[in-house]
């Protein structure tokens, strides 16, 4: 449309296995008498990530988690003084094994939430840019998981630094920009944390687990100084190779080396940046690059 986007939201189109086939979670919104997906307006400075796991939880009552991402729908809304509004989609799954909406209590801005056969959604969904997006949700519904390469948060200045660098620690902006991290990586639901063996990379990764109850696998083989291109090859592929969402923190000098045992193009990675490598049976199928800035 040539205009930046005036209003930004993000919401997940949920999936799962009903009895009769595949089913997919729509909401009504009584202000505006529509049939959607989850999704609304991202509170101030909150990332993508975190504002799209709340919204379907603020409207459906459910805890998902997010997997490979889907085509951002760009519309004007409004009524008299239109606007240009960017939806970011991503596709999700219920966590925690109820998924059950029946008791659903009703508010003002969604009354009705509903599990139909993706069949029949079509149907029942009132813009075609969201029939568009269920048929993209069709070529991925088959279940990947998350690999998120990430590099380290914000570090002491090399040059300034007395003694061994691993020992090298955050800046207190990098101690913020870890407890940020959090959320973002909770929306894909990490369960398994590779670190190189550097202190900066386990400050990084150890607030999420800590609220997550997770132990931080610490690894020379991710360092700067002991990284090679055949060590680095094997840990990625061995996390490939595993069914759970996992996060490996690395150096830039070392970067190179992970996108190439993914398969993907290199490419530069801020401080605190997250690479979302979606993957199956070995297999990246989908990628993301979230450029995370902190204030």
């Amino acid at each position: 449309m040539g205009r930046a986007a005036e209003i930004v939201s993000a919401g997940a189109v949920v999936s799962r296995k009903g009895r009769a086939g595949p089913e997919v979670l729509l909401v009504h919104r009584p202000r505006y008498d529509d049939w959607s997906f989850p999704k609304g307006k991202l509170d101030p400075g909150e990332h993508l990530l975190t504002a799209a796991v709340r919204e379907v939880a603020e409207e459906t009552g459910l805890d998902v988690r997010l997997g490979p991402p889907l085509s951002t729908q760009t519309y004007l809304a409004g009524n008299g003084h239109p606007r240009v509004k960017d939806v970011h989609y991503w596709s999700g799954r219920v966590v925690g094994g109820d998924d059950d909406v029946a008791t659903y209590r009703a508010n003002d801005e969604v009354d009705q939430v509903a599990w139909l056969p993706v069949d029949e959604a079509p149907d029942r969904l009132t813009y075609p840019y969201d029939v568009d997006t269920l048929a993209e949700l069709a070529q991925i519904r088959t279940k990947s998981y998350p690999l998120v390469v990430l590099r380290h948060s914000r570090a002491r200045a090399r040059r300034s630094w007395r003694g061994d660098d691993r020992d090298r620690t955050l800046t207190r902006a990098g101690e913020f920009e870890a407890e940020q991290m959090v959320p973002l990586l909770g929306a894909y639901g990490v369960e398994r944390m590779v670190s190189s063996s550097s202190w900066r990379c386990w400050q990084t990764v150890a607030p999420y687990a800590d609220v997550a109850g997770l132990d931080v696998e610490v690894t020379d083989d991710l360092s700067e100084e002991d990284a090679t291109g055949a060590l680095v090859s094997a840990k990625v592929r061995r996390l490939l190779d595993t069914q759970e969402p996992a996060v490996l923190c690395t150096h830039r000098k070392v970067l190179p080396w992970v996108f190439e045992a993914l398969a993907v193009d290199d490419r530069t990675l801020d401080p605190s940046d997250l690479f979302v490598a979606h993957h199956r049976h070995g297999r990246v199928v989908a990628i993301e690059h979230h450029d995370v800035t902190f204030r």
